[in-house]
């Protein structure tokens, strides 16, 4: 019960690695929002684990100020803020990547983070404790050719968690990062363009320890760095990546 008596928020929470926090979270005893675009989605991880779901585009300031203000009147305050939800675009050329699926890659990966910034670190703050959590990725570590502009905002934000950690230590407030290599989720076919065995094959020979990530792997490295016993860490981007970023 690593996180009893904690509220958390997980975006992207609906399904894939979000999910797998939160079922996580709330197996330690936080209380959890799960938040989320897709209604149903949100829904039915909400009712397996006791959370409140929440509807949510985290790329519109108006919809994260609407989740926020269901968070207050919940719990009056948010301890843990995971932000993981997150988009690409399918693998191209970086010149053929459309404006509009470029446009939506920051809005989800990157704007989203300032919106939830905005509207619930006053707060943590205020209180003078909080963890934040942003879901970057080994491909902001190491990019993949075709990947490019998804590349660009998950490098945007390991160094956007290493600016707020330096920032929002002096308020007792830590933030950190973990960098997953891809799994199975929603996202795994759009990673790879098209999911076929001899694909899966080339990409996992990429993987020192042969697998993919999990969501629960997801959660036990997010619920190890949102408790209290990493709070002597800050700033780190964490490899989730069974050794693809050595």
């Amino acid at each position: 019960m690593r996180l009893d008596g904690k509220t958390a928020i997980v975006t992207g929470a609906g399904s894939g690695f979000g999910a797998g926090i939160a079922r996580k979270f709330a197996a330690e005893g936080a209380q959890v929002m799960v938040a989320d675009i897709n209604g149903d989605g949100a829904d039915a991880i909400a009712r397996e684990i006791g959370g409140i779901a929440q509807l949510c585009d985290v790329s519109s300031g108006d919809s994260v100020a609407k989740m926020a203000e269901a968070a207050g009147s919940a719990w009056g305050r948010v301890d843990i803020l995971v932000n993981n939800a997150g988009v690409t675009h399918l693998p191209a050329p970086m010149e053929e990547v459309s404006e509009e699926d470029f446009d939506r890659v920051m809005a989800v990966n990157m704007k989203s983070v300032y919106l939830m910034a905005r509207a619930f670190v006053p707060g943590m703050k205020a209180a003078g404790r909080g963890a934040i959590l942003n879901v970057a990725s080994t491909a902001g570590v190491s990019p993949r050719p075709r990947l490019n502009w998804y590349n660009a905002s998950k490098g945007w934000l390991i160094t956007a968690t290493k600016a707020m950690a330096v920032e929002l230590a002096p308020a007792g407030v830590r933030v950190n990062a973990i960098n997953p290599v891809a799994g199975e989720t929603p996202l795994l076919k759009s990673f790879m363009g098209e999911d076929t065995p001899e694909i899966r094959a080339k990409f996992l020979a990429t993987i020192p320890l042969g697998r993919f990530s999990t969501p629960e792997d997801m959660g036990n490295a997010a619920c190890f760095l949102c408790s209290d016993e990493a709070s002597m860490i800050t700033g780190v981007a964490m490899e989730v990546d069974g050794g693809r970023c050595i």
